[in-house]
């Protein structure tokens, strides 16, 4: 018997608390970013061209501000609309305008409403966001491959093979995700109990180091932990939190989760705040303070033509991988004789870290793809779900497809990757701000409003994300010629995609506005005056056409009260057949509706089928298409 076919509706929840907060936190993975990151901190100026890299940990804190401000707001309608399921922060654009407009399905019918250019907006950004995200990863491990490579044999990979490495890893992270939410958690756990014990580790072992000394060090980059943390100048501070909340963002994805959550309204608002509050908070900033407290003048590393010898944060900022050199001096002086052996264990736990983000980012990725193709505002393959994994197989393999071509590009040019991720990085917080307005709007009206949750904290964040934008994109703009390079290639990739999404909507609106589909439907003779209600309600026909019919399906007209019969035996079973004609932009609400009304879970519920009208006309009118309905 064939496999029966599944919508993210279908999905019977599995994942609680725990399982949430572990997917959202593998998205953050400190683990990888400090390694990723912690050299672009450290050679971070000032327009001037001054190092400001004694701002990173306060840069960090206020970074973290901004992403509290953000999670509190996602927090908020995560609450509000637990029914949202995968379409996630796509649902709740939408549904903030219908609430506050008070006639949720008449602002539905309109394919020019706020709402729906809401919808799409939130879902431009947010494919912007999520679809370019895991290419980079798997730039990075492919990187991060060759980098333990030539520790091992001094010799380096070609850019060809760095290419199929990074498509290898795509794949296979793509089939971890294409065996279903519960295989992800599982491999998520298992990711995060390893970076963050990797990082205790760490730390551990860098705040020991200074407190022995083992090297007599006197030139320290921090005189003491208070200069780790105080702030040193507030434009320092401004540009390193422009980095700072690069390593932050994913605390949100556990969102586009919530119809595999038990309980979303109370499950997915605390597991947002959880996983920020435990990677970002704790992880974060314990693995940046104990890093500043060990960097001294033994850190060095050569720079420059001719070479020169540079030490201390300068090295860091020099270094390819700073934090594989500050592994080296622990391993080589707290933990004598293992500094090779330290390093390639810390590289092994980045990437088993870096699995872990791209993992969880393409689970949020192709959920918010299938939302909005079941929503039929995506090509409708894309939200095909594989009846055995319940898993969007189609859109996961596209995404595995597109994260192998941005891998190909950035293993071969940094320029080229840095512009990418500033796209991706743009699209992340055009997200965050159009999310804090959107929990403005939902709850402006409500009784529950609280001029705190629901004003300040969302404003301040919607602020806090327009700041960030504008000083990523003034940095790079006012930059060097690479700089420059970088933010070019992020304008491209923003401006087309927005430019096919803008062609894209348009002509769909088109579409949906005036062509004319043929709803079908065969169910039992009883639930006609159901339907036939229901419909009506819903100001969705204002005719049908009924016909009494006879037929079988899978079960060669069998119900679950008949005895066991030979297979060959087929029972004609009476139905009634329905047929009504709608706009497109109606035949995904007409399903939804027809199936409430008559869905039983029992054998013999019935089938919907939709038809493309060519043509339709009113005899008496004359009048076509549309108007003829």
């Amino acid at each position: 018997m064939a496999k029966q076919t599944i919508t993210s509706r279908d999905i019977k929840p599995t994942l609680g608390l725990f399982g949430a907060t572990m997917n959202a936190m593998a998205l953050i993975a400190p683990g990888a970013f400090l390694w990723i990151t912690y050299q672009l901190q450290a050679a971070a100026t000032a327009p001037n061209g001054m190092s400001v890299a004694s701002d990173i940990w306060p840069g960090i804190v206020l970074a973290l501000i901004v992403a509290f401000l953000t999670a509190l707001a996602y927090a908020q309608l995560a609450k509000l609309y637990p029914e949202a399921g995968f379409a996630s922060c796509c649902y709740f654009a939408e549904k903030a305008f219908l609430d506050k407009a008070g006639a949720r399905h008449k602002t539905h019918n309109t394919p020019t409403s706020l709402a729906r250019f809401a919808k799409l907006l939130t879902g431009w950004s947010a494919h912007l966001f999520y679809w370019v995200y895991p290419g980079i990863m798997v730039a990075f491990m492919a990187t991060l491959i060759g980098y333990i490579y030539t520790q091992f044999t001094g010799h380096t990979l070609s850019a060809d093979t760095l290419t199929l490495i990074g498509i290898a890893f795509a794949g296979i992270t793509g089939y971890i995700a294409f065996r279903g939410v519960s295989g992800s958690t599982k491999a998520s756990i298992w990711i995060n109990i390893i970076q963050l014990t990797a990082l205790v580790i760490f730390s551990a072992l860098a705040i020991y180091y200074r407190m022995t000394n083992p090297q007599h060090a006197t030139q320290w980059a921090f005189t003491s932990g208070f200069d780790i943390f105080k702030i040193h100048s507030l434009q320092g501070v401004l540009v390193q939190s422009t980095i700072a909340i690069l390593i932050l963002v994913g605390f949100e994805s556990c969102t586009a989760l919530s119809a595999e959550t038990k309980d979303p309204g109370k499950t997915i608002p605390k597991a947002i705040i959880l996983s920020l509050l435990i990677q970002g908070l704790a992880a974060y900033l314990l693995q940046y303070f104990a890093a500043g407290l060990m960097v001294n003048e033994h850190l060095t590393a050569i720079t420059g033509t001719p070479a020169v010898t540079v030490t201390g944060m300068a090295a860091a900022a020099a270094s390819s991988a700073p934090i594989g050199d500050l592994a080296k001096l622990l391993g080589d002086n707290v933990l004598p004789g293992i500094g090779f052996g330290l390093m390639i264990t810390m590289a092994l736990t980045v990437a088993i870290a870096i699995v872990g983000t791209t993992l969880s980012c393409m689970n949020t990725a192709v959920r918010v793809t299938c939302g909005m193709a079941e929503d039929r505002e995506l090509p409708e393959m894309l939200g095909f779900m594989h009846a055995g994994f319940s898993t969007p197989h189609i859109a996961l393999w596209v995404l595995v497809v597109v994260s192998s071509i941005i891998a190909g590009i950035g293993v071969r040019s940094v320029v080229g990757l840095t512009g990418i991720t500033l796209a991706s990085n743009l699209g992340t917080f055009i997200l965050y701000g159009l999310t804090c307005i959107w929990t403005i709007l939902a709850f402006k009206d409500r009784k529950d409003f609280s001029a705190i949750k629901h004003g300040w904290i969302p404003a301040l964040g919607l602020i806090a994300n327009i700041v960030m934008v504008i000083g990523i994109l003034y940095l790079y703009v006012i930059g060097n010629a690479d700089a420059k390079a970088e933010a070019r290639i992020c304008f491209i990739i923003a401006g087309a995609w927005g430019v096919i999404s803008v062609f894209y909507v348009l002509l769909t609106s088109v579409q949906k506005t005036y062509r004319v589909k043929v709803v079908t439907c065969v169910i039992r003779p009883e639930q006609l005056g159901d339907v036939a209600a229901a419909l009506r309600k819903e100001s969705l026909v204002v005719g049908m056409t009924v016909t009494d019919v006879r037929g079988f399906g899978r079960q060669h007209g069998e119900t679950e009260a008949d005895l066991p019969v030979h297979e060959d035996t087929i029972r004609f079973q009476p139905k009634v057949k329905i047929e009504v004609l709608v706009r497109d932009w109606d035949v995904n609400k007409t399903m939804q509706v027809i199936t409430g009304a008559v869905r039983t879970g029992n054998i013999g519920d019935g089938k919907i089928i939709v038809f493309d009208a060519s043509s339709a006309m009113r005899i008496r009118t004359g009048e076509k298409g549309v108007y003829a309905l």
